[in-house]
């Protein structure tokens, strides 16, 4: 598994191409790509950006705003061919976006508007063999934050996920399994095809009307049973990029080359001790 730097980890404190020289200075393999920065220049340019620092790409954000009305949804879409192919020729045909649990719309009307706008995308990114990832939120504050109750356990966004499109399946993110509820049988039968991208991070022992996304621990710092997750995707064959995603837990106080490092040795030392490095 490719273990990446997510930029969510520098604070907004580095930006492309300065996130790869962080992502290689701190001990990741790898990085994920802010597409929208680095469209800025050619992928050749964007490849020997990777290759000087020794790092490979992990995935990539959609670009495409899915989530708010329909003419930002359509002004995203008309660029969306165009970072598609920037997407296959920089050797990273894999792009994530998370899917919101709870929503002001009823949720067959819900439904029936996040999966004509996702098709459209996976119609679109299937052009140029990238593959999407939906990422499912468990947390209860964040299925109770409007009216209705939306998609947030995982069988059901891959269920969701799989009439998309061919090319859609999830963005499987720990923190949210371990929220949801999900468990280790869940990731094996859902399979390598339909698991595009991975997220980690920990979770305080905390009930469930207490628990904040925006609270988040290192991996191997809470409660996640990650004997179970990373077991079940070794056993899935999964080798593609995992990115630890950690809001909160003062990162964005300590100096950079301190957040990025801690993070990286955190993660590093879990996977190696799980032989899953």
């Amino acid at each position: 598994m490719l273990l990446t730097l997510n930029p969510v980890i520098t604070g907004g404190r580095a930006t492309w191409p300065e996130l790869a020289k962080v992502a290689h200075e701190a001990g990741f393999p790898g990085v994920e790509i802010p597409i929208v920065a680095a469209m800025k220049d050619s992928a050749a340019t964007i490849k020997q950006t990777l290759a000087a620092n020794g790092v490979k790409p992990g995935a990539i954000g959609l670009p495409t705003e899915i989530r708010k009305d329909e003419a930002t949804f359509e002004k995203d879409l008309a660029g969306l061919a165009q970072a598609a192919s920037y997407a296959a020729a920089i050797g990273c045909p894999r792009m994530a976006t998370w899917i919101p649990s709870s929503s002001s719309l009823p949720k067959p009307e819900q439904r029936k508007l996040m999966m004509g706008r996702i098709r459209k995308v996976c119609d679109i990114l299937e052009r140029s063999h990238v593959r999407l990832g939906l990422e499912f939120l468990g947390p209860l504050h964040i299925r109770t934050a409007n009216p209705h109750e939306f998609i947030w356990k995982m069988g059901e966004m891959l269920e969701f996920a799989r009439e998309c499109g061919s090319n859609c399946g999830l963005l499987l993110d720990s923190w949210h399994w371990h929220h949801a509820g999900a468990t280790a049988e869940d990731i094996v039968k859902a399979g390598r095809k339909a698991i595009v991208h991975v997220h980690l991070a920990d979770a305080q022992d905390l009930p469930p009307e207490k628990v904040k996304d925006n609270e988040r621990l290192l991996p191997g710092e809470g409660i996640v049973n990650w004997k179970g997750f990373f077991g079940a995707l070794k056993e899935i064959g999964y080798k593609d990029a995992v990115s630890p995603e950690v809001f909160g837990r003062g990162l964005k106080d300590m100096p950079l080359g301190e957040a990025t490092r801690i993070t990286r040795e955190a993660t590093s030392k879990l996977m190696k001790s799980l032989n899953v490095a």
